[in-house]
């Protein structure tokens, strides 16, 4: 027999739900009373070694857990995505995105699935030319200045797109009078204009949305599976939910603040988990994923996104020393002093400043021994 096969391990409580998955595992496998045993005793050895000491620094050993392996990313890596040729942008630019809670991703991207019903190849092709963002510029043959009719004219490619367009003209710009005429859209200013304004009302006109969804510059067909994919560059998660191709229940974004707006804070929560996890494995890092939901949970237990850095969570620790230590060291301090703020020392790096034992692992408790009286 082994030295580990002989090892008991301290008898700790199983939580019920690990409880419950050894009896489904014992039903499914039909293990008898000895194998279950052994089963519950492996399962035993696990979750101990997942579990850590009372005082430990879990914070400062989930930093340099996830920091070192990063600096061994590339700083600059594209993905390209599909057959379009599109760059995704990967490796520490897109972990330092997350970390930092950029308001807008360098490359917003959407997952879209579709419910069962459609998920065919051209139901998701149809969906995929639908959702893209198309302004006029991208649906016009030419458009040109009047000047003696003092008008702006525009031709289609499509002449099915003269009503859309024309009702989307109307609807943007109040000052012009649009109408059709043969086959051509001609828009007249109400009131006396110059060239130059009739030439920024030409450039607003093209750039006006004519269908799709804003934001969405780009979409893409994807086999997954036994099913079909769309993958789009840019994002416009709430326009999409509402399609009733779409299974609301799978797709994603990775966009952290427009997902915590449409879906509340606790989906933003799991895009900042997904996206640091995914970027890490593509380069082959092999972090411990609860590191990853440590700082997951720290972004967002306030009930908002917050970055890591000088203006989110790092910036706003209750220690003096501990916010001069990290950035803007004269701000903090001057601030502090005019406010008449006292640091209590009581976390890990203002006592490591000033030379004290930090209160943490052994450090955090103190002696109690009571004497006998001397006769």
């Amino acid at each position: 027999m082994s030295e580990e096969s002989q090892t008991k391990y301290p008898e700790v409580e199983i939580p019920e739900g690990l409880l419950k998955e050894i009896e489904t595992v014992s039903k499914e496998k039909r293990l008898n009373k000895e194998e279950r045993s052994k089963l519950e005793e492996i399962v035993r050895k696990m979750y101990l070694g997942r579990m850590f000491e009372p005082g430990g620094v879990i914070g400062i050993i989930g930093a340099q857990s996830i920091s070192e392996p990063a600096t061994q990313m590339t700083m600059r890596t594209y993905h390209f995505a599909g057959t379009a040729g599109i760059k995704v942008t990967y490796g520490l630019p897109r972990l330092i995105e997350i970390f930092d809670a950029k308001r807008e991703p360098e490359t917003p991207m959407m997952t879209i699935y579709l419910k069962r019903e459609f998920n065919t190849a051209n139901e998701a092709t149809r969906l995929a030319e639908e959702i893209v963002e198309k302004k006029v510029l991208n649906l016009i043959k030419r458009i040109s200045l009047n000047l003696n009719e003092n008008s702006i004219e525009i031709e289609l490619l499509d002449k099915r797109k003269i009503e859309p367009i024309t009702k989307a003209i109307k609807g943007n710009f109040k000052e012009l009078n649009v109408k059709n005429a043969g086959e051509k859209i001609v828009a007249i200013p109400k009131t006396e204009t110059d060239i130059r304004t009739l030439q920024k009302i030409k450039e607003k006109i093209l750039n006006l949305q004519a269908s799709g969804n804003a934001g969405i510059s780009n979409a893409i067909v994807m086999k997954e599976g036994e099913g079909w994919v769309i993958c789009t560059i840019g994002s416009n998660l709430e326009k999409i939910l509402l399609e009733k191709e779409v299974d609301e229940k799978r797709t994603y974004s990775n966009n952290i603040h427009e997902t915590a707006r449409v879906l509340g804070i606790e989906a933003a929560r799991n895009v900042i988990i997904n996206e640091a996890i995914k970027t890490m494995q593509e380069q082959a890092l092999d972090i411990d994923v609860r590191y990853i939901l440590l700082v997951g949970d720290i972004m967002t237990f306030s009930g908002e996104v917050n970055s890591i850095g000088r203006y989110g969570v790092a910036g706003s620790k209750t220690s003096i020393l501990a916010r001069a230590a990290f950035e803007e060291t004269i701000k903090h301090l001057v601030r502090a002093s005019i406010r008449n703020e006292a640091d209590n020392l009581q976390g890990i790096f203002e006592n490591v400043m000033i030379g004290q034992v930090v209160p943490s692992g052994t450090g955090m408790f103190d002696l109690v021994a009571k004497f006998e009286e001397e006769k």
